[in-house]
Parts: C-alpha cells; sequence; structure tokens
C-alpha cells in the first residue's frame, strides 16, 4: 500500500477473513453416564437373568456387576431355581449376602432337586453343601426366629443314613469349630434334638439353648424361660423373678414372651406391680395389635377374585380337619397364604400348591405331627410333582424372609380367655367365631387383637350373658364396647348372615361349619344364631335385617377358575409311565413319614408311591440304601414291607408329565386358568352338607387301615363307575371303587 493512498473496502480491494461460527452440540447423556451409586441403585433389585443381561450391555457395566458384590446380594431369583446352568450365579449371590438364593440353594442340595448327585455317597456330598448354605442363610436371617431346623428336624431315615442326619451333623461340628456368633444355628440344633425322645439328646438340647442365649438369641431364652417356669412356680420368690425375665424378653420383642406375659398379667400374676399397671401393660400388647390388609392381594393377583381366596381357605380347612391339625396351625398357614399373595403373582393354576405348601411349612414349624411332602402331593390328588412342592416352600421361605409366625387372632384369644371364664360351648362358639373369620379378607380391615376382642363380645352375646363387655375387659384390651359394635356386626354379618359361596357345582363351601359340628366341639356349628336384627337390637342400634350378600357375583369367573385340569387329557398308564419317571428322578435323599404312616408300614404301601416320579427320596435314597454315611443315634427305625404291584388292580397313573430335565423357570403343571384336581370332583353325590372337595376325604394315606391290606376297599363313593374315565366331574382315582387300595380313615 503506497503512503497517502486509502484504498476502499470493497470486496475487490479489502476483505476481512470469515469467521467460522462452531456450532455447540449438546452433551449426549446416556445410561452409562449415571453416578455409579446411581447405577447401584437400578441394578440392585433386579431379576438375576436381567442383571446378565445388563452386564453384556457394555465393558462398565460388566466391571460394575463383576466387582461389587452388592448387586448381586439384592438380586431376584423369583421363580428361578438352582440348575447346572446358574449354579454359578446362584453361589455367588449367596455368598454376596442374598438370602433367596442361599435358602434355594440349601433345599436343592438337601432335596437333591434341581442339583442332582447320584452315586455312592450322594446323601453326603448334599448334605455338606445343604448345610453350608443353610449356615449362610440363618447368617442372613437377622428380623426373623430361627427356621432352618423345620427342615431338618425328624423323622430321618429309617436304613442307613439321610441328608438331614449330614446336615445336622456338620452344623454341630461348625458350631463347635466356631461358637462365635452361631447362636441362630445352635437354637436350630436345639430345637432338632428336642424332638427325640432320648433324655440324653434333650438334656444336650438344653445345653445348647443355654449356649445360644449366652449369644443374644432371644426365642432360646424364652425356651430356657419356658423350661424352667413349672420348677419356679414352686417357689414365690423364685417365680417373681422369672415374671422378670419374661418382662425382659418381652420388651426385647419375642412375640412369645409378650404372649406368656400377658397371659400372666391375665391370670392376675401381678409381677410386683400394681392391678392397675398390670392391666395397662396387657392393653399396651392389644393396642400395639395393627390391621393386616388383604385388599392388596387383588391387586397383585389379576386373575384372582375374593371367592376364590374363599375356595382355596376354605380346602385348608378341610385339609387341616382331616389331619386333625390345630387352629394355630390352621390360622398360621392362611396368614403365610395372604402374605405371599399380597408379594408375588401366582397362577390359578398354582394356588392350590401354594396353600398346600405353606400348610407343610407350618405343621412343621409348631407341631410335633408334621405333613410330610409325600403326603402333600397326595392330598392335591397327585396335581402336582413331589419336586413343585419343594421349589414352592422355596418360594415362600425367600419371599416371606424367613418370617412364619406373625401374631394371629389366636394368640389374642388365648390371652382374653386366661382374663375370663367361658363355660365350654361359649369357648368353642369363641373359636368356630373366629375360624370364620379366616374366610373373608374385608375383616383384615380390623386387627387381629380388635378381632378377638369382638368375636369374643358376640360370642358372650350370642349366648344371652347379660354382661358380656365387663370394665375387667376393657381395661385388659383398651377396647369400649362401642369401640366393638362396628367389628362385631361385621362379624356376625360376615360370619352368620350372608350367603355362603358355592363352588361350580352349587355346593355351598361349609368346611369349617362341619369342622365345629364334630363332638369335642359339642357340634356348636349346628347351633341356631341368632339373627342380625335380633343382635342390633340386643346392642342398641337400629339397623334393619339387611339383604345377604355374595362374595362375588361374576359366576363366569368362577366356572373358570373350577375347570378340570385333566378333563381333556388322557390318563397314562402305570406301565407307559415307569420310563419316563425313571429318567427324570430329582428326589430327596431324606426320609419324612408321619407317625399314622409308620404304623402303615407293616402292612401297607401304596405301589404308586414307590413307581412315581418324586416319591422315592421320601422313603430313602440309593446312598441311603446302601448305608454309606454314618447316622447319628436316635434315628428312626422301620422296616418298609412293598408289596408286588401286580397284586393290585390299579393301572391308572394320576401323576402329570415327567419334568424336564432343565428347569427354565417358567413351568408350570396346569394350563392358566385350570384349577388342580382337588377343586375339581365331588367327594359325596349328594350335594347337601359337603364342601365338595375330592382330594381331602375321609380316605388319606396316613391314616389306620380298615381291614386287611388284600381286602377290598369299603366303597367312599356312589358314584357308577362309568364316570372313573371321565374327570370333570368324577372322582379321584383313589376313590373309584374299582381300585384295591383300603378305605383309610384318621384317629
Amino acid at each position: 500500500m503506497k503512503a497517502g493512498v486509502v484504498h476502499c473496502r470493497c470486496s475487490r480491494c479489502f476483505s476481512f477473513p470469515s469467521k467460522r461460527r462452531i456450532i455447540k452440540r449438546p452433551r449426549v447423556l446416556t445410561f452409562l453416564n449415571l453416578p455409579e451409586d446411581v447405577l447401584f441403585h437400578i441394578l440392585k433389585g433386579l431379576p438375576a437373568a436381567d442383571i446378565l443381561s445388563v452386564r453384556a450391555v457394555h465393558s462398565h457395566l460388566k466391571y460394575l456387576v463383576d466387582n461389587h458384590s452388592s448387586v448381586w446380594a439384592h438380586a431376584s431369583f423369583q421363580d428361578l431355581w438352582p440348575s447346572p446352568n446358574n449354579l454359578r450365579m446362584f453361589e455367588r449371590a449367596a455368598e454376596s449376602g442374598n438370602f433367596e438364593a442361599a435358602v434355594k440353594l440349601s433345599l436343592a442340595y438337601l432335596y437333591n432337586e434341581g442339583l442332582s448327585i447320584t452315586g455312592h455317597g450322594r446323601a453326603e456330598v448334599n448334605g455338606i453343601k445343604a448345610s453350608h448354605y443353610f449356615s449362610l442363610a440363618e447368617h442372613l436371617n437377622v428380623c426373623a426366629v430361627p427356621f432352618i431346623w423345620l427342615f431338618i428336624r425328624p423323622p430321618w431315615s429309617f436304613s442307613g443314613s439321610c441328608c438331614k442326619a449330614v446336615v445336622y451333623e456338620s452344623l454341630k461340628a461348625e458350631c463347635q469349630l466356631n461358637k462365635a456368633q452361631k447362636g441362630s444355628i445352635l437354637h436350630s440344633l436345639a430345637k432338632v434334638l428336642n424332638f427325640f425322645e432320648d433324655e440324653g439328646k434333650k438334656k444336650e438340647s438344653l445345653e445348647m439353648l443355654e449356649e445360644s442365649s449366652k449369644q443374644g438369641c432371644l426365642i432360646s431364652s424364652y425356651l430356657l424361660w419356658e423350661n424352667n417356669r413349672k420348677a419356679a412356680m414352686s417357689d414365690p420368690g423364685r417365680y417373681l423373678q422369672s415374671l422378670r425375665k419374661l418382662r425382659d424378653y418381652a420388651a426385647k420383642g419375642c412375640w412369645e414372651a409378650q404372649i406368656a406375659l400377658a397371659k400372666a398379667c391375665g391370670n392376675g400374676n401381678q409381677l410386683g406391680l400394681e392391678a392397675k399397671s398390670s392391666r395397662e401393660m396387657v392393653s399396651q400388647i392389644f393396642q400395639a395389635s395393627l390391621p393386616i390388609s388383604k385388599q392388596s392381594i387383588f391387586t397383585v393377583q389379576k386373575g384372582m377374585n375374593e371367592i376364590m381366596r374363599y375356595i382355596l381357605v376354605d380346602w385348608l380347612v378341610e385339609v387341616a380337619t382331616m389331619k386333625d391339625f390345630s387352629s394355630l396351625c390352621l390360622h398360621m398357614t392362611v396368614g403365610c397364604v395372604d402374605r405371599y399373595l399380597k408379594l408375588r403373582p401366582v397362577p390359578r393354576a398354582r394356588l392350590q400348591l401354594l396353600g398346600i405348601a405353606c400348610m407343610v411349612i407350618c405343621t412343621r414349624f409348631i407341631s410335633k405331627e408334621m405333613l410330610t411332602i409325600r403326603e402333600a402331593v397326595w392330598l392335591t390328588d397327585n396335581s402336582y410333582k413331589y419336586e413343585e412342592l419343594v421349589r414352592m416352600m422355596g418360594e415362600i421361605i425367600s419371599a416371606l424372609e424367613g418370617k412364619i409366625r406373625i401374631p394371629t387372632i389366636l394368640d389374642y384369644k388365648e390371652v382374653l380367655s386366661s382374663i375370663v371364664s367361658l363355660e365350654r360351648r361359649t369357648l368353642h362358639l369363641y373359636s368356630f367365631i373366629c375360624e370364620l373369620s379366616l374366610l373373608n379378607t374385608s375383616l383384615s380391615v380390623y386387627s387381629p387383637a380388635q378381632l378377638a376382642a369382638a368375636a369374643l363380645l358376640l360370642a358372650k352375646m350370642l349366648h344371652g350373658q347379660a354382661h358380656p363387655w365387663t370394665s375387667q375387659l376393657s381395661e385388659c384390651t383398651g377396647f369400649s364396647q362401642e369401640d366393638l359394635l362396628p367389628c362385631v356386626l361385621s362379624l356376625h354379618q360376615k360370619c352368620f348372615h350372608d350367603d355362603v359361596p358355592k363352588d361350580y357345582r352349587q355346593v355351598s363351601l361349609m368346611a369349617v361349619k362341619q369342622r365345629f359340628e364334630d363332638e369335642r366341639y359339642e357340634e356348636i356349628g349346628k347351633e341356631q344364631v341368632m339373627s342380625y336384627s335380633q343382635l342390633c337390637s340386643l346392642l342398641g342400634v337400629k339397623q334393619e335385617d339387611p339383604a345377604p350378600s355374595p362374595l362375588h357375583r361374576n359366576v363366569v369367573e368362577i366356572q373358570t377358575f373350577l375347570s378340570s385340569p385333566s378333563g381333556k387329557r388322557a390318563k397314562r398308564r402305570r406301565e407307559d409311565s415307569i420310563q419316563d419317571d425313571r429318567g427324570s428322578f430329582v428326589t430327596t435323599p431324606t426320609a419324612e413319614l408321619s407317625s399314622q404312616e409308620e404304623s402303615l408300614l407293616d402292612n401297607f404301601l401304596d405301589w404308586s408311591l414307590d413307581s412315581c416320579s418324586g416319591y422315592e427320596g421320601d422313603q430313602e435314597s440309593e446312598g441311603e440304601r446302601e448305608g454309606d454315611v454314618t447316622s447319628p443315634s436316635g434315628i428312626l427305625d422301620v422296616t418298609v414291607l412293598y408289596l408286588d404291584p401286580a397284586e393290585h388292580c390299579a393301572q391308572d397313573s394320576s401323576d402329570e408329565d415327567s419334568l424336564p430335565g432343565e428347569w427354565d423357570g417358567s413351568r408350570a403343571p396346569h394350563r392358566e386358568g385350570e384349577l388342580p384336581g382337588a377343586y375339581l370332583t365331588p367327594r359325596n353325590p349328594n350335594p347337601e352338607g359337603s364342601s365338595g372337595y375330592s382330594s381331602v376325604n375321609t380316605a388319606s394315606p396316613t391314616s389306620s387301615v380298615e381291614g386287611s391290606p388284600g381286602a377290598p376297599p369299603k366303597p367312599t363313593s356312589a358314584l357308577p363307575h362309568s364316570n372313573a374315565m371321565n374327570r370333570e366331574p368324577c372322582q379321584p382315582h383313589y376313590l373309584h371303587r374299582s381300585r384295591c387300595r383300603p378305605s383309610l380313615r384318621t384317629n
């Protein structure tokens, strides 16, 4: 550029450098950009299969899943069972602190189910592995009472040893090596020893309870108190000190101690306190009871309604009546069923499996006479297999987190019965009302304590007592008569006024009523009850007698719910099914026999229990027959008499097709919308006075034999033999007159 010459700024003379505009793109946020703690929160609680799918997405997710045990500690194994394909995943989750994985692994090894081990000494191999995971499960069980003992409790194998005995010995050796933090294991071992009649074992059981109590196991401390109570009652000073210990256990949260404390206060044992303070203590226990709402059941169970639950509970009542199980066992069973239904969806075809599995668990937990797995399968008319029941038990324990025993209406009933003296018939009526309350979910808006108090008030009013609710009852419960009126009216309406539901054959479901028509209850079930309007008049409530209302009006759903699962299936004959069943044996190396079964073994053992898949292990395993494991002293010694199947005329097998070798986690025993056979077939051709369940009859595989084993049975039904091949509806195979199975009745 020359001096003094100014160039224009045209595009030809001068040009500015063009500015390049940079467009900033927004940052793309992905799943991987989330903080690690957020990723952990998302991964926790996912089904195990989904965790493996997430792991395969990216190397960073693979790193998180592989290097952080908390992901597997909270993984869900719902509807998944251990198998050779997923064993490593189960083991890793269990070692990481996953309660469900530990429970299912322990049961899989104990019952040789899913992780089958064959050959010499399988009971010992399975037992050692099962004991490891039982110990781990009990260590993870921090909120519930120790429970593993109910799976290894006697009776044990009667020939050689069994997996239960191996688990016991292995756990005992573990406690001897390292007694620290083994209070719950010692409690379980003590419970097992307490089932033996040997005095030496009972003494050893007390020693284990004392050691368990020293390590802080609260339920062991209470059992020691219970054992020493009779001796302490002889000395007033010792008894007062004993009751003070009981008060300490109750304050720490032991439910059994709280109930015992309430009974002691109600009986007039003042614990060194004034009468008013003693009643306030009982009142606190009643007022702490909260309603256990059951309406969420029908939110989780999309295809279920109230009448379906009513049918299931009614059937469980029949089982309890036939097997002479206690009312507490029945209430606990229904409680477990309801809690499980609130947590996990159950197909209609598996509702009966859930019910009978809960009863197996509860009988083992509270009763000396347990319901064996083999007999439970029989009670469902063989609608399920042995291994399916084992797996359902694992699902229940896992979902309930080991909490089997929870407060029931019967606990508060016992306290109230200790406070007031009732006539025998009034006491039976009281129990009758309490069991009727199990059938209706609408009553769950009231707490168990409130239901127990209202049932007592209703029973006393129905028997015309002048002052049904005294000031003493009001002070001990914290409920006035006015507070209980709505609950009393609801109880009367649901138990005595509303129409009783009917099954698909229009047979009324009245198992509870029939249970209390027995002479031991003084036939209280036959007693005429005053009408709803008469009760309102006695209570001073102006209310007319309402029209009875059914539980459910949708008849179409009831028909679908009660359709036969085997109506369109041909029965497999025994000779065609032996090979299939033998190829799919996945059974337990344990022997579980009730005392009634023991009495039958010398005379009769049905051939089908030996030939059908799933039953062999309930008698004895291959390892047990060979006696390859040393058994502890005191095991049951019974000789089994096997009868030649050719001597019997029964030809058909009611077992379903054999299970496949691998469990895919989604198999159900029946098609969706079908109910197992026990719901379906009439046990009496006359529908009047029968609740219509075929598989719960006076016949039972564990009852005394009527007549000689070879003699033909007494006819249990008047149905013609032409119905034998028609399963919709029909008698189950063990009630056909053409069969040679003996007629069995409970004692």
